[in-house]
Order: structure tokens, then sequence, then C-alpha cells
């Protein structure tokens, strides 16, 4: 009966190494992706209350680059005229 339990055992061991093993890679991601995420890293300043550090968590995405922000209400004052902030963000220097 023990010898029962450990067969049983090692053959969900080998069926869990087996599926584990099995796992769908991630497909790569797409350059625009990639081009959004490096922007993500340049910007480390608030576009409208300029020298504030960005808060990861509020962002909005313009011309599909993802713009942060300090606070959400710097994020309302950019939705309303971002033209008059884009000087201020290196994602969006050439």
């Amino acid at each position: 009966m023990k010898a029962k339990g450990l067969v049983l055992l090692a053959a969900m061991l080998m069926i869990t190494v087996v599926l584990v093993g099995c796992k769908k890679k991630e497909p790569a991601a797409p350059a625009e992706t990639k081009k959004v995420a490096s922007a993500a890293v340049e910007q480390t300043t608030c576009p409208v209350m300029d020298g504030n550090k960005i808060n990861p968590d509020v962002f909005v995405e313009y011309k599909g680059i993802k713009v942060y922000f300090c606070c959400s209400s710097c994020k309302a004052k950019f939705e309303a005229d971002p033209e008059k902030y884009t000087a201020n963000l290196p994602q969006f220097k050439k």
C-alpha cells in the first residue's frame, strides 16, 4: 500500500514537471510598446509642475506615448492643453 502511494506521488510530480516545462512563451513586445516603455524611463519629472517627481500611477497616453505626472491635478491640466507642456517632455524632443 505504501509503495502505491509513492508511485502515485512520483507520477503526480512528473506530470507537474512536464506541465510547468511546457508553459507558453510570451510573444516579443512590438516596437511601439518598447518605444513607450523607453520614453517612460526618460521622464522623471512632471511636465506641469516642472521639478516634481512623477508618480508612475498617474499618467495619460498622448500621441501613443505615456506621459506621467506628479498628481491628478497636473494630469487634468495637461489634458486641457497638452501642446503647452510637450516642450517639457523628453519623449517628445527630437
